[in-house]
């Protein structure tokens, strides 16, 4: 037995999330039937992040076992044949057999989230961006953003759904620029909660467009209470670029 490692890339307008679940098609339901036609197995992939409906991905991990004699490093090519268009293999390996990709302490993930700011909205982008029609201040954004990087209490920037008795994160670092009319956003943690990036993006707009001061981000880290944090941003703008194992 084999356990073989995924980089997984994905357009996810049209997939209810990774999860598997009963009242839509996701991402990791698609995978499982590719990869068990593929190996002749009754297969389920173990996911490193179970990113939400509409959610992008370019570096989502997920692990497998097998007994097939297919060199892991062609899975890739082989599956690519088998997935459809909006599903890719970046890469194929080997790994040793109690490698896990989520439970782990030397995990960094990197998200982006993409903002189309303009008068109008831009139907090219219409399923990788937000779209903001009212002016952005960048430099507003980046100095509230400089408030939550470190290690903090997030629960003011997480889903009140959220099943988690540690709400504690480290977030690197938090990046933003413009490139022409398209605002991006790029965190970087050891781990996020359920809606973290999302619910910081939105609150960065609020900030952005100034309803929020900068200072605001960091009372609302204080208060602890999701109600005063921005809206949930939605859910095209975000991709899931990177995710890094400590080996």
């Amino acid at each position: 037995m084999r356990r073989i490692r995924l980089t997984v890339a994905y357009d996810g307008t049209d997939y209810c999330g990774w999860q598997v679940q009963p009242n839509g098609i996701t991402v990791e339901e698609v995978l499982n039937k590719a990869v068990s036609k593929l190996t002749g197995e009754d297969i389920h992939v173990i996911g490193a992040s179970r990113t939400d409906s509409g959610v992008h991905a370019l570096g989502n991990v997920a692990v497998f076992d097998t007994r097939s004699s297919i060199p892991p490093e062609r899975m890739a090519y082989a599956l690519n044949q088998r997935l459809p268009e909006d599903i890719v293999i970046v890469k194929s390996e080997e790994v040793p057999a109690e490698w896990h990709p989520r439970y782990r302490d030397d995990i960094t993930k990197t998200y982006e989230y993409h903002i189309y700011n303009a008068r109008v909205p831009d139907p090219l982008k219409r399923r990788t961006c937000a779209f903001v029609s009212f002016p952005m201040d960048i430099e507003k954004m980046r100095a509230g953003a400089a408030y939550l990087v470190g290690e903090h209490d997030f629960v003011s920037f997480c889903n009140v759904r959220t099943n988690v008795e540690d709400t504690v994160r480290t977030v690197n670092r938090i990046a933003i620029w413009q490139d022409g009319a398209e605002i991006v956003m790029e965190i970087e943690g050891n781990g996020f909660l359920y809606n973290m990036v999302r619910i910081i993006a939105g609150t960065l707009i609020r900030v952005g467009r100034g309803f929020y001061e900068p200072e605001k981000v960091k009372e609302i880290l204080e208060t602890k209470k999701r109600t005063e944090a921005g809206i949930t941003a939605p859910p095209q703008g975000l991709v899931l670029k990177e995710i890094r194992y400590g080996e």
